[in-house]
C-alpha cells in the first residue's frame, strides 16, 4: 500500500512567549532527576533545554489528548517527565492562549537498550505509576498495542532490515488514528548532516556507549518507506536549537489502513 505524497510542514522561529515556556518546562521536567543524582538532572536539563524537538512536539499539537505512548529507545525517559510537566502547567492555567492542549498520558512505557539509562530514570518516576521504564532490545522485545509510538535518533544504529523490520512491528502496534513520530538525521542536508553524525557519536561516547556503525538515509527514503507502510506523513525540519539535519517525520495510520494491518 502506498499512501498520499508527503507534506513538509516548516515551523516559524519560537517567539518570545514561547521560549519562556520552554525555560519553565525545562525547570519543571528536569527537576525530577535531581533524586537520580547530578548526571541524570544535568542530562536532562541540557537535552530538553538546547532539542527544539520536545516544544516542537508541544506547538504541533502532535499527540492525542489522553493517549498510550510507547517510547522506544527512550534513554532515561526525558520525554515522559517532559509530557507530564506539561499536562501540569496546563492544568494550573498556565499555558499560552493558543496553543494545542497538551495530551493527558494515561500511560508511557519507555524501552531502552543501556541498564544505565534505565538506572537513572529509576528514581527520576518514583510514584508515578503512569511511567514505566524497561530494559530491553527494540529490535527483539514485542510492542505492545499504543495510540502513540515515538522513536527519536535510534533508527539509524540499525541496518536496514532491522530498520524495516522495526517500522512494521510499530504500524502493528497502533490502532486507528494511531501516530508514530519518528526523528532522523536527514542524509540528504550536506554539512549539517555531517555536524549532527559528529555530534551524535560523542554523545553516545559520552553516554558510555563507545562507538556504533550508523545506517543514515535522506529524510524523502524513511518518509517514503512510512508511506509503504500506508501511513499518511509529515515532515518537520528542526527550525531552531543547533544547526543539525534533524527533522522528525509524524506519520499517522488512518483508519482505513489500520484495518490493514498484517
Amino acid at each position: 500500500m502506498t499512501g498520499p505524497a508527503t507534506a513538509t510542514l516548516r515551523l516559524a522561529p519560537a517567539t518570545p512567549e514561547q521560549r519562556a515556556l520552554h525555560r519553565a518546562l525545562v525547570d519543571a521536567a528536569s527537576a525530577r532527576y535531581r533524586a537520580a543524582g547530578r548526571f541524570a538532572y544535568h542530562f536532562a536539563r541540557g537535552k530538553l533545554g538546547i532539542d527544539p524537538l520536545f516544544i516542537d512536539l508541544l506547538r504541533l499539537g502532535v499527540l492525542p489528548r489522553e493517549p498510550r505512548v510507547l517510547d522506544l529507545g527512550c534513554g532515561q525517559a526525558v520525554l515522559a517527565s517532559w509530557l507530564l510537566a506539561a499536562r501540569e502547567r496546563f492544568d494550573a492555567g498556565r499555558w499560552p492562549a493558543g496553543w494545542p492542549e497538551p495530551p493527558r498520558v494515561r500511560r508511557l512505557h519507555g524501552l531502552e537498550l543501556m541498564p544505565r539509562d534505565v538506572a537513572r530514570a529509576g528514581p527520576a518516576f518514583v510514584g508515578e505509576p503512569r511511567v514505566q521504564v524497561e530494559q530491553g532490545d527494540i529490535c527483539i522485545n514485542r510492542f505492545e498495542p499504543a495510540d502513540v509510538i515515538t522513536i527519536f535518533d535510534v533508527l539509524h544504529y540499525f541496518g536496514p532490515d532491522r530498520q524495516a523490520d522495526v517500522l512494521r512491528r510499530a504500524r502493528a502496534a497502533l490502532g486507528p488514528g494511531g501516530v508514530l513520530v519518528i526523528r532522523v538525521g536527514d542524509q540528504a542536508r550536506g554539512l549539517r548532516f555531517r555536524l549532527s553524525r559528529w555530534v551524535d557519536q560523542a554523545v553516545t561516547f559520552v553516554r558510555g556507549h563507545g562507538f556504533s556503525p550508523m545506517y543514515c538515509r535522506p529524510a524523502a527514503a524513511w518518509a517514503a518507506d512510512l508511506r509503504a507502510l500506508g501511513f499518511q506523513v509529515q515532515t518537520v525540519p528542526t527550525v531552531d536549537g543547533p544547526p543539525f539535519a534533524n527533522t522528525m517525520l509524524v506519520a499517522r495510520l488512518t483508519e482505513s489502513a489500520a484495518e490493514e494491518r498484517t
